[in-house]
């Protein structure tokens, strides 16, 4: 409750600076009530993921995982902040690939020399990120040889890339709860859940509620903190959101690591990636044509580039099937610089 408690003083104070007009304070407050919040819909889907079973858990753990995200990125593109939202997109899948996975291997590896995890399951992650990553070219390369393509064309390109890659999502789950349940997944061991099913669906409900209005007015001040701090919205959209909306998540695939339990790290960490890609970003897309703010699938040299070096960086790492400290200071490195480029972009 003390998640919830944290959150709720947060939104206030961002309401109250928001209503006197500190825009830049509206900002960083609406920032720091959404990270415990995010939290509490973390802690809130894993308690429902005890009750559910592990393999519908882990659906459950990466879908509501990307539910603080998906909020941010609905109501920015309300706000008209499309290059943010497709920053934010890009910034989710290397936060999952470089920094999260980064942090799990390097943690887990100062505890343990070397740690070993299901290679199989992992290359699966790895072979739906790289088709994702095909899936953000193609438009880009399409765009860079028709520029003056027009409305129709361009929003027809989006909206069929988008569809595909949904229908590849929806089919990913097919494969793994329908045609070959039998493949392994990670598995805490026993677990007893703290919470009844009804509390954590309430306070999922209440977490993400609060997470929406805090968001509205993170929105509407983005524009006045931008100038303010001095820091420029690609960057906030591709470091700063991803961030704060995947922060529940990030800690989880950590602590998980340093238990020893790299296989779920992996699952939390590169599934995501693979969500984010398949799912969240398409469904966004259509999104933005029902609200009537469209937003096209077509991403800069510079996103394309990093999102593939970073589901390079997981297929070469995923080939062995093992990790350690100094593999996890490597995938840090390259989120740095990654971070350094985008300051200054």
């Amino acid at each position: 409750m003390k998640k919830l408690w944290l959150g709720l003083a947060g939104v206030v104070v961002s309401l109250v600076a928001h209503l006197a007009g500190a825009e830049t304070l509206t900002f960083i407050a609406s920032v720091l009530a959404i990270i415990p919040l995010a939290g509490l819909i973390g802690t809130a889907t894993e308690e429902l993921a005890i009750h559910t079973g592990p393999r519908l858990g882990g659906l459950l753990n990466a879908t509501f995982g990307n539910a603080t995200e998906l909020v941010i990125a609905t109501l920015l593109i309300f706000g008209g902040e499309q290059e943010v939202v497709k920053a934010s997109i890009t910034g989710s899948v290397i936060g999952n690939c470089l920094a999260v996975l980064g942090l799990a291997f390097l943690l887990g590896g100062l505890r343990f020399k070397e740690q070993e995890f299901n290679a199989k399951v992992a290359g699966m992650h790895s072979a739906s990120l790289v088709l994702a990553l095909f899936g953000l070219l193609i438009p880009a390369l399409y765009h860079q040889a028709s520029p003056r393509a027009g409305f129709v064309p361009d929003e027809t390109v989006s909206t069929g890339v988008a569809i595909v890659l949904i229908t590849l999502y929806i089919s990913s789950l097919v494969f793994s709860f329908v045609t070959h349940r039998e493949l392994p997944i990670a598995v805490h061991g026993p677990e007893i859940a703290k919470w009844s099913k009804r509390r954590a669906m309430v306070l999922l409900a209440t977490a993400t509620a609060l997470v929406a209005y805090g968001s509205e007015l993170l929105v509407e001040s983005l524009e006045v903190a931008s100038e303010s701090l001095g820091i420029s919205k690609f960057f906030i959209g591709l470091i700063l959101v991803p961030i704060v909306g995947n922060a529940a998540e990030h800690m989880s695939a950590v602590f998980l690591a340093m238990k020893n339990k790299v296989d779920t790290a992996i699952e939390i960490a590169v599934g995501s990636s693979t969500q984010i890609a398949l799912f969240v970003a398409p469904l966004l897309v259509i999104i933005s044509l029902l609200v009537g703010h469209p937003m096209d699938f077509f991403f800069t040299g510079f996103e394309i580039a990093v999102v593939g070096l970073s589901s390079a960086i997981v297929a070469l790492i995923a080939l062995d099937g093992r990790s350690n400290w100094l593999e996890g200071a490597q995938l840090v490195a390259a989120y740095v610089i990654v971070g350094l480029s985008a300051l200054f972009l």
